[in-house]
């Protein structure tokens, strides 16, 4: 008989880095519908900056990014002008906002842009926006290309935050998902970027790969905290080959299942924990120091598109192919190729694919699941009163609880729902409750989602 853990990790639902999910944008919500959203942005309205570079040098077999391989840098230098030329397009249609307080670069492998394209992007930025004294400002980096000249231009240009795609330091592991970087590779861009002066730095680690044993995941485990990154996200691999066709690379027969992903996150975890690492909710770790662990304590704490995150900007500007916006107004997404998207921003108009426009239910569900998903408790009469709904409305989300009330997931006190510290790894499932689309859909709108751990 399958015990309540084991078929709940077998479940699929969203990761909840959003809310209404991306499978609900839709065409409806224009680039003249996002330029009037833009309009209405005022002073006290602090901004986050997302740039997204879809380019890496090879592309590894477990990749869910929107990205394309290259080995040429001229693609790289001919994107840059276009995300210069997209960044004057929203600045222009600002009358006013609020300072920048998070600056995140994504891919991809955004350092891969040309060092000149670096320096004159962040110094359009920096004429374009007012910068908070603050402000974090974050690059994604693949360790096989960082280097000593790189890291002192990411210094140079403002970076104070490096988040370095680990994955796995097992050698069949990196085999078996087309990533091999040994060690002293891993090692040697913490130093370099060290050295710099660049000392806030993320390890992304992955649970779920094939060829994984509890062996090789401690080993891991050992081999990232002994560089002693302030933060390490865990992530669980979400094997999607109808998606990424890549992925079928993958040897399917090598995956772990359901009961085995288990205990390579738990054990993961335990590991992580007896490191002197804080658990951040569903699967982020950090120091105790940390600015994420210090959010936690202090109730800041945030989710959106790179998942759990201290960025307090109240509005996210995204910016390149496939990046997403999220306003009060309303989701955006751009164009998802480049050459679409080039010629949209050549002629001036603003490159948006689809998006979906936020009623009160929206807003409404959107901080319950994420309180849910950051503190792993919210107060449902509270979150509906901030939006001039009836707590009665949820009602039909609380007796979808039911089943995880009965296997210890979640306790309801009154119109407070907790998650209890035994089903934390099921949080993505209580979440799911509140899915007001998930409902009316079953699979949202036939999308496809990951295992819930």
């Amino acid at each position: 008989m399958i015990q309540p853990s084991q078929s709940y990790a077998m479940r699929t639902v969203p990761r909840y880095t959003s809310y209404p999910t991306a499978p609900h944008f839709h065409t409806g919500v224009t680039g003249d519908l996002y330029a009037a959203w833009l309009k209405d942005l005022t002073q006290d309205d602090s901004l986050s900056l997302y740039l997204h570079v879809p380019y890496c040098r090879e592309i590894c077999h477990y990749c869910g990014c929107l990205t394309k391989a290259t080995r040429q840098d001229a693609p790289l230098t001919a994107y840059a002008k276009t995300l210069g030329e997209e960044i004057e397009l929203v600045a222009g249609h600002l009358t006013a906002s609020g300072p920048v307080k998070h600056i995140h670069w994504g891919g991809g492998t955004p350092s891969l842009l040309p060092r000149e394209s670096l320096a004159q992007l962040t110094g359009m930025i920096k004429e374009r926006f007012v910068l908070a004294p603050d402000l974090e400002h974050a690059i994604e980096l693949d360790p096989r290309h960082v280097s000593a000249a790189l890291s002192e231009t990411l210094a140079s240009i403002g970076v104070n935050r490096a988040s370095l795609g680990i994955q796995d330091l097992d050698l069949s592991v990196q085999k078996a998902i087309g990533r091999v970087q040994p060690f002293h590779v891993v090692e040697a861009a913490v130093q370099y970027l060290r050295d710099a002066g660049l000392f806030n730095i993320n390890f992304d680690l992955m649970y779920g790969l094939p060829e994984q044993t509890v062996e090789t995941i401690r080993s891991t485990i050992a081999q990232s905290v002994a560089l002693k990154p302030g933060r390490i996200a865990l992530f669980g691999y979400a094997h999607v080959p109808w998606m990424k066709k890549h992925q079928k690379l993958i040897d399917e027969a090598s995956l772990p299942d359901a009961a085995k992903r288990l205990e390579l996150a738990s054990v993961a975890r335990e590991d992580l924990l007896r490191a002197g690492y804080q658990p951040i909710g569903l699967d982020h770790f950090a120091l105790p120091d940390d600015s994420m662990a210090i959010r936690l304590r202090d109730g800041s704490l945030k989710r959106n598109f790179q998942g759990y995150t201290t960025d307090q900007g109240g509005q996210m500007i995204g910016f390149g192919v496939s990046s997403i916006g999220r306003l009060t107004k309303g989701y955006v997404q751009n164009i998802s190729d480049v050459g679409n998207w080039r010629r949209a921003v050549e002629s001036k108009q603003f490159p948006i694919a689809r998006g979906i426009a936020l009623s009160s239910d929206d807003l409404m569900r959107g901080l319950i699941i994420e309180q849910l998903m950051t503190d792993y408790s919210c107060d449902l009469a509270e979150a509906s009163a901030l939006f001039d709904m009836p707590v009665e409305t949820l009602q039909p989300s609380v007796m979808a609880l039911e089943d995880l009330k009965i296997n210890g997931v979640v306790e309801i006190d009154d119109w407070t729902v907790n998650v209890l510290p035994a089903g934390r790894p099921y949080v993505r499932l209580a979440a799911a409750a509140f899915d007001a689309y998930l409902d009316q859909k079953g699979t949202s709108q036939g999308a496809r989602h990951s295992m819930a751990v």
